[in-house]
C-alpha cells in the first residue's frame, strides 16, 4: 500500500492591522500652539509654529494676525506690520487684523494711518463693546482727543462689567490730563478685575491689549497735570457725567472720603506710589489685604507673586518683505524720475523768459520732489528705506542702482539754482532717464 503524503495546514497569522496615518495639522492647531509658547515668552518658537503653519495655509487670516501679534509682543513692528498688512489682506472685513495694523502702525510712529485705522474700526462695528474701546484707546494713542473720548464712554456703557473698558477710559482720560475721571475708571476696573493691577507684567499675546493699555496707563501716571484742555470735556457724549451708567458712585482709590482735596488725589498718581493710578487698590475692598508682593501670596494663593519669564524674540521676520518693498522702489523710482524729467524740461522753458525765476523755481521744485520721494518711500515700505536698498544691492543690482540715480537726480536739478546755466539741467534730465532706462532693461531681461 503506497503511502500518502499528508501536509499539515497551518493558519497563517493575520496581518497587524495597519496604523492610521496621523491627521495633518490644522492652521488652528498651529496658531493654539503658539499662542502658548507666546505665553511663556518664547516668541521665537511661537513665530515658528506660526511659519509652519503658513506653509500650508499662506492667506490664513488668523495665523497671520498671530503672527503680527508675536511681533509686536516682541517689539518689532516693522515686521508686525508686513504680516498685519497681508492679514488684512486675507480679511480685509475681520477687526482683529485692523487692530494690530493699528498697533503696528502706531509702533511705527505712523500716527496718521493709525488713526485712520481706527476711526475706521469705530465706524464699522459701533455695536461692539470691543471694537469701541480698543477703536478708542488706539485713535487716542494716534490722535487723542474728544472722539476718543466718546467712544472709550461708548465701550463702557456697552460691557459695564468689563474691566478692560474701563481701563481703556482710564487711558484716553489720563492722555487728556484728566486725571480724575482716570483714577474713578481705574478703581473701578481694579474692582470689577483685580488682575488688572498687574497687567502691564503680563507676558503672551493672549492679554495684548490689556497689557498694552497698562502700560500706556503706567507711563502717563508720572505726568499727571491738573489742567485738562479746554476743548475736551470728561462727561459722555450725551452730557453724562461717570459713572451715570453704573448703580453706585465710585470712591477715589485708597480714600473713603468723595471730599477729599483734588490735590490730595493727584499727589496719589506717581506710579511708585501704592495708591496711584496703577498700584492703587483699596485695603478695605480687598479683604483688609494690601497690595504688595507678599500679601498676594498670603492672599489664599490666588493671585501669588511670580516673576515673569523670559521673553526670547525672534531672531529674523518669518514673512520676507523683498518682493513688496522691491515693487515699492520700482514704483518710486518712476515717481521719481518722470517728475525730474518734467520739472527740467518747464524750468528750462522759464529759462528762455527769466533766469532769476527758473532759478528759484528749480530750487523749490528740487527739493519738494526729494522729499515728497523719501516721504512717500517711507510711508509705503513695510521696513525702512536704507534696509530696502541694501536688499536690492545684492538681489537686484540695477534697480538698486535706478533708485540711486533717482536720488541724485534731484539734487543735480537743484544745484541749477547755484550754478546756473543748461548744463545741471541736462544732467538730470539724463540721469532720471538713464535710472528710468535701468528699470525697462531689468524687465527685458
Amino acid at each position: 500500500m503506497s503511502g500518502v503524503a499528508y501536509a499539515r495546514v497551518v493558519p497563517a497569522t493575520p496581518p497587524p492591522p495597519s496604523t492610521p496615518p496621523e491627521p495633518e495639522t490644522t492652521p488652528e492647531e498651529y496658531r493654539q500652539r503658539a499662542l502658548l509658547l507666546a505665553d511663556l515668552g518664547r516668541y521665537d518658537e511661537a513665530a515658528g509654529e506660526v511659519a509652519a503653519g503658513l506653509d500650508a495655509a499662506p492667506d490664513d487670516a488668523a495665523l497671520l494676525a498671530t503672527l503680527a501679534r508675536v511681533h509686536l509682543a516682541a517689539e518689532q513692528p516693522a515686521e508686525a506690520l508686513v504680516a498685519a498688512d497681508k492679514a488684512v489682506a486675507a480679511a480685509p472685513d475681520t477687526i482683529n487684523p485692523l487692530v494690530v495694523r493699528a498697533m503696528a502702525l502706531a509702533d511705527s510712529r505712523r500716527f496718521g494711518d493709525a488713526a485712520r485705522v481706527a476711526s475706521d474700526i469705530l465706524l464699522c462695528w459701533p455695536d461692539d463693546p470691543y471694537a469701541q474701546r480698543t477703536g478708542a484707546a488706539l485713535l487716542s494713542e494716534a490722535r487723542n482727543g474728544q472722539e476718543a473720548l466718546n467712544a472709550a464712554w461708548q465701550g463702557v456703557r456697552a460691557a459695564p462689567a468689563e474691566a478692560e473698558a474701563h481701563l481703556v477710559l482710564a487711558v484716553v482720560a489720563a492722555r487728556l490730563r484728566l486725571f480724575d475721571l482716570a483714577q474713578r475708571a481705574y478703581a473701578e476696573a481694579l474692582e470689577l478685575d483685580a488682575a488688572i493691577g498687574d497687567a502691564q507684567r503680563d507676558v503672551g499675546i493672549v492679554r495684548l491689549e490689556r497689557r498694552r493699555w497698562a502700560r500706556a496707563l503706567e507711563d502717563l501716571a508720572d505726568k499727571a497735570t491738573p489742567e485738562p484742555p479746554a476743548s475736551v470735556s470728561p462727561a459722555g457724549p450725551d452730557g453724562t457725567n461717570y459713572p451715570s451708567p453704573f448703580p453706585r458712585p465710585y470712591q477715589m482709590p485708597d480714600s473713603d472720603d468723595p471730599d477729599e482735596d483734588s490735590a490730595v488725589r493727584r499727589s496719589r498718581l506717581s506710579p511708585t506710589s501704592s495708591s496711584g493710578l496703577i498700584r492703587g487698590r483699596r485695603a478695605s475692598d480687598r479683604g483688609g489685604k494690601a497690595s504688595s508682593p507678599n500679601a498676594a501670596a498670603a492672599d489664599g494663593g490666588q493671585r501669588g507673586w511670580f516673576e515673569p519669564p523670559m521673553v526670547i524674540r525672534p531672531s529674523g521676520p518669518v514673512l520676507d518683505p523683498s518682493a513688496d518693498s522691491a515693487a515699492t522702489v520700482r514704483l518710486g523710482v518712476r515717481y521719481g524720475a518722470y517728475g525730474t524729467l518734467v520739472a527740467a524740461v518747464s524750468t528750462a522753458g522759464m529759462l528762455i523768459a527769466s533766469s532769476g525765476a527758473s532759478r528759484v523755481w528749480a530750487a523749490m521744485i528740487g527739493v519738494l520732489i526729494l522729499v515728497a520721494l523719501l516721504i512717500w518711500l517711507s510711508r509705503q515700505l513695510r521696513e525702512s528705506t536704507a534696509t530696502a536698498l541694501s536688499r536690492l544691492r545684492v538681489t537686484d543690482p540695477r534697480l538698486a542702482i535706478g533708485a540711486w540715480m533717482t536720488f541724485v537726480a534731484p539734487v543735480v536739478f537743484v544745484s541749477y539754482a547755484f550754478i546756473g546755466g543748461p548744463l545741471p539741467l541736462v544732467a538730470a534730465m539724463v540721469i532720471a532717464a538713464a535710472a528710468e532706462l535701468l528699470l525697462l532693461t531689468r524687465r527685458m531681461s
